[in-house]
């Protein structure tokens, strides 16, 4: 049976050859039964991950990987039989050759346990070095999404494609269709189609565009994809002769490069990627017609009995509790959507389990005969009705049409939409009522809800890795329904600069107040940080995103918003850029919540600002050891009612500053994904209010200090994924009021035993964790009635990628 397990690859073979040689010699050497059983185990154990090292080392070019692990095998294999010969009565032999059998199995336990671990975590160290994008952890940067599990009426499209793409005089085919007719889902299902991945193999790379795209940034994911590093490119026009000179490389080998999601007058983008390779081929999707390029593939609506299985999908519960409405009147409700996929998903969720009443009043409101698939502004006054079915679920209607305050085509953080619908909306209690209202949307199939999470008990008010994806047309539907009302009364200004040219209505000469409540500026990497002049009274919340290679300026009429309470600022260029006028933040009396993405803090010792109000800061991919670069900083007089503290993906924080502990009031600690810390101050036990400390994959951090035992209010301890952590403090056992520890991949500290003092932690309800960790907790489930220990399975989710 545990041949069973070993498959072909020479490392497979290698463990397959040394457990036959366990099993044939252990019936001539008794004496090492016990040992060689546990070796036996070990093999077996590592089989299935072998399998998974070996197809990943294959797909990225990283075979060496385990040449160490191959030697270590066949060492393995001599030492089996050389203690066969071992005859029982040499017991200076039988001694030594026993430890050799231990030393080989805590060898092979070590390799999967530390070594395989520190490459693993190589992979994260370049992704804060900007060698990897930190999204694409285990999808390649150009590596294809997988298509929806439903897909309907593109069979045949699908075929179609193919036979263009197979023929010869075909260098480059368009997809064109209105937007949400599952362009980009037959895309996706070409990509992965049988004959299509037999073709061209690993050469297919599938970009997303958008409308705002960057050329640099685009040939750099190509360049990453292929293994490379991040590559320095002078000019857009050195990019693309880098870039023709890869896929040279590749050539005559088949390439199919996919281009998602181009916009009208992203002709000269086109022409960047068109080179007279042989077997090169380009797939284009877009809204628009291209036809200087040749084919053009017009992806046809739904026909009646495909529109109708998509409609009955989103529409009708699998249970049937759901009310049934007459056949007829499904029949009116499908055709009025035209056989449009996204409005037959989103009218059937929003019907769904809806009364009679709801299904007529919606048919009514459309008018008969009407096409409102005519122009996209028909559709969007069809999409609209969708939403009058949220009129009656409170503030939900008015957090969908936040959305469009994000960029188009990118993962808008669930974090930042907690701080903001906290001020805007009250919605406080960690963040509980914001995803719930996420769920509901998504459930209404009006936005996409990801996470990357593990598994569920990862939750604990934690949400830094969930993400909202947003469909271009219904962040369409956002602006659109943001834009009914006079720009002047308007509760929110959702702005797309291209360049430096702003809206007639925003100009230095018209200085009229806005009574907005947010505003959302979104600008591209042609802005010169040349702000006009703009005045929002009431302004609560403020949505800065940009693309800049090097510096960002903070604009000067901030300082007139004397009640802004929430300030994102997300830098969504290739690196941390510096911010300019950081000091114009000390003028905003109400602020209450900070989060910044991809800059870099300047020193905070060169301003004298206090933020008295501010109440939670996150920094995510920053760069913040300039700011922390002077030890004499205040930090509490800065700071003095901080009570939530965020760091994610800061690869140059190495340790945080003494005073940090004077942060009284602070009740939330978040550090991840930051791989060159190492400790944590020692006074740390001051911090009396601390009720959540999350220490997640800080890979180098060595231990907690002994003053954590003062920390009587802390009720949720996460350091899973901390591999240098050897022992856990005795002073533990004084945290009254734990509840929740989360330990996995804490693989230094299984070689060591839990404190007896863990014993006090009567209060403990529940630890997190693998395996290898559960065993430190079997001695004290005894005596720790309520525990209860969770080795949960670990679940992925890809899709977000």
């Amino acid at each position: 049976m545990a041949l069973e397990l070993i498959g072909g690859t020479v490392v497979e073979t290698l463990i397959g050859e040394l457990i036959k040689a366990i099993l044939d010699e252990g019936k001539k050497a008794a004496e090492f039964q016990a040992i060689f059983d546990r070796l036996q185990s070990t093999l077996i154990s590592i089989g299935p991950t072998i399998q998974e090292i070996e197809r990943l080392n294959k797909e990225s070019d990283r075979s060496k990987e385990t040449e160490q692990l191959v030697q270590m095998l066949k060492d393995g294999k001599e030492l089996i039989q050389k203690c066969s010969k071992v005859t029982w009565w040499h017991y200076h032999k039988k001694w030594k050759y026993s430890n050799k059998l231990l030393d080989l199995d805590e060898s092979l336990l070590r390799f999967f346990q530390v070594d395989m671990a520190v490459q693993g975590f190589r992979d994260i160290k370049e992704i804060k070095l900007g060698q990897r994008d930190p999204y694409h952890l285990k999808l390649g940067p150009c590596q294809a999404p997988d298509p929806p599990p439903l897909t309907v009426g593109l069979d045949i499209p699908l075929q179609e494609l193919k036979m263009r793409l197979f023929r010869d005089d075909a260098s480059v085919i368009v997809v064109s269709a209105p937007g949400g007719c599952g362009k980009t889902t037959l895309a996706k299902m070409l990509c992965h189609d049988h004959q299509v991945k037999e073709k061209f193999k690993n050469n297919i790379f599938y970009v997303t565009v958008s409308k705002a795209f960057n050329l640099n940034a685009i040939v750099q994911s190509l360049f990453q994809h292929n293994g490379h590093g991040v590559r320095v490119f002078q000019n857009d026009e050195d990019a693309v002769n880098q870039l023709e000179r890869l896929l040279n490389k590749i050539a005559p080998a088949p390439i199919l490069l996919v281009l998602d999601d181009v916009w009208s007058g992203s002709e000269s983008l086109l022409d960047n990627f068109v080179f007279k390779i042989p077997n090169y081929k380009i797939l284009v999707t877009s809204r628009f017609k291209f036809p200087r390029f040749g084919s053009t593939y017009k992806l046809p609506l739904l026909k009646d009995e495909d529109a109708m299985t998509l409609f009955r999908s989103s529409a009708f519960q699998q249970d049937g509790r759901s009310y049934m409405p007459d056949e007829d009147l499904v029949e009116k409700i499908v055709k009025g959507c035209k056989g449009f996929p996204l409005a037959l998903r989103v009218v059937g969720r929003s019907l769904c389990g809806q009364p009679a009443e709801a299904w007529e009043s919606r048919l009514l409101t459309w008018s008969e005969g009407q096409s409102i698939f005519s122009s996209d502004s028909d559709l969007l006054l069809c999409l609209q009705s969708s939403l009058d079915a949220l009129a009656d679920k409170g503030i939900l209607k008015e957090c969908f049409m936040d959305l469009g305050s994000f960029p188009e085509d990118q993962k808008i953080p669930a974090t930042a939409l907690i701080d903001m619908w906290a001020e805007l909306y009250k919605l406080h209690t960690g963040g509980v009522f914001a995803i719930n209202n996420l769920q509901e949307l998504s459930f209404r199939n009006l936005l996409s809800l990801v996470d990357a999470r593990k598994d569920e008990s990862d939750v604990d008010g934690c949400y830094n890795d969930t993400y909202v994806m947003l469909h271009d047309l219904l962040r369409e539907l956002a602006i659109y329904q943001s834009s009914q009302e006079p720009i002047e009364q308007r509760k929110r200004l959702i702005v797309d600069l291209s360049g430096d040219k702003v809206p007639n209505w925003w100009t230095q000469d018209n200085q009229q107040p806005f009574g907005a409540r947010l505003l959302s500026i979104s600008t591209d990497e042609l802005f010169s940080s040349s702000w006009c002049n703009i005045q929002t009274p009431e302004l609560e919340v403020l949505i800065l995103n940009f693309q800049s290679k090097e510096n960002y300026t903070l604009p000067e009429f901030m300082k007139q918003m004397e009640k802004l309470k929430v300030l994102v600022l997300t830098n969504n260029g290739p690196s941390p850029v510096q911010l300019i006028n950081f000091s114009v933040l000390g003028s905003l009396p109400s602020l209450k919540r900070i989060r910044f993405e991809q800059v870099r803090i300047p020193p905070l010792c060169n301003t004298t600002a206090e933020f008295k109000n501010l109440e939670k800061i996150s920094l995510v991919m920053c760069k913040i050891s300039e700011a922390l670069s002077n030890r004499s900083i205040q930090i509490s007089n800065m700071f003095p009612n901080l009570v939530e503290l965020n760091i994610d993906y800061c690869n140059d924080l190495v340790e945080l500053l003494e005073g940090l502990c004077d942060l009284v009031e602070l009740k939330k600690l978040s550090i991840s994904n930051c791989p060159k810390l190492s400790a944590l101050p020692k006074g740390i036990g001051k911090l009396g209010n601390l009720e959540v400390l999350r220490l997640r994959d800080c890979v180098k951090l060595s231990g907690l200090p002994d003053s954590i035992g003062r920390l009587h209010k802390l009720s949720v301890l996460d350091i899973s994924g901390c591999l240098q952590i050897k022992e856990i403090p005795k002073q533990m056992g004084e945290l009254c009021n734990l509840r929740k520890i989360h330990m996995r991949e804490c693989w230094s500290l299984c070689r060591s035993e839990l404190p007896a003092s863990v014993m006090n932690l009567v209060g403990l309800k529940k630890v997190i964790c693998d395996t290898e960790t559960a065993k430190l907790w079997e001695p004290f489930e005894y005596h720790l009635k309520n525990l209860r220990i969770s080795v949960p399975e670990e679940n992925i989710n890809l899709n977000w990628l």
